[in-house]
């Protein structure tokens, strides 16, 4: 691992190639901060993809492009002498000590959660009018629904047991079975979400990350599928022309891979 003065410098030579890249470049001299709030998210998914697959090298590379994008949004910013890489800097170094009393700071904690809850109550202090301000709208929803429930236990908005939100998960089970035999569409797609909510609510109390299960199992099905493909072209089938029978075979031996 390098020392603090080659990290620094380091971060130097990348500040320095953007500043290159803007003056020289025609793309980067073309691009805006609209322009690129696509590209980042991309960027951002596939750092997500490679955490998951515990490819390390590959979250350097990703990790790399982040921070690109981080301080390319800061070099525009410096041209319109809005703010600047420094100021960026600065501002999350002032947050942290600020959210850190029990560090930087006599506050006491005794636990994580204790740190939980002192973050959000410090946030409404800060002037924010409610704890779920923070949360983007443009999250996707398995993510926004695991960020609500986190903020609002965070301020004591909570089931007190596992076992209460193991109830809940049933109970809007049950609702939604209501709904299906009555077959009212749009009913079932409300109680679907209720359920779907109740169980993210649940993965909180299991320490699940719900999002990341669920890539899990995306991933699983899909290397298993693939398998299930390979095989079918081995004996110059379509899937289309085999029988449930045929590819539950594969399937189970997919599944011991």
């Amino acid at each position: 691992m390098s020392d603090k003065a080659a990290q620094l410098k380091a971060f130097e030579r990348l500040l320095t190639i953007m500043d290159e890249l803007r003056e020289q470049c025609p793309w980067d001299k073309k691009q805006t901060m609209e322009s690129l709030r696509h590209l980042t998210i991309e960027e951002v998914y596939e750092l997500g993809d490679a955490i998951l697959d515990n490819d390390l090298d590959e979250v350097k590379k990703e990790l790399g492009d982040v921070l690109l994008h981080i301080v390319f949004y800061s070099k525009i910013g410096s041209e319109t002498n809005d703010f600047d890489i420094a100021d960026v800097c600065n501002s999350i170094c002032d947050k942290l000590i600020s959210r850190h009393p029990h560090i930087y700071g006599d506050v006491v904690v005794k636990d994580e959660e204790d740190v939980k809850r002192n973050w959000e109550q410090l946030k409404l202090k800060e002037g924010k009018s409610s704890v779920l301000e923070g949360v983007p709208k443009s999250l996707p929803a398995v993510v926004k629904a695991s960020r609500i429930q986190e903020k609002v236990a965070g301020v004591g908005f909570d089931w007190e047991h596992p076992e209460q939100v193991f109830e809940k998960v049933e109970e809007e089970i049950a609702e939604l079975k209501v709904e299906i035999a009555k077959g009212d569409q749009d009913a079932i797609e409300s109680e679907f979400g209720d359920v779907m909510f109740s169980m993210i609510n649940y993965a909180r109390f299991l320490k699940v990350n719900p999002e990341n299960a669920l890539e899990r199992t995306n991933k699983k099905f899909i290397k298993r599928f693939q398998y299930l493909e390979s095989k079918a072209k081995d004996l110059d089938k379509s899937l289309k022309d085999m029988t449930l029978s045929e590819m539950d075979i594969f399937w189970e031996e997919a599944k011991l891979l």
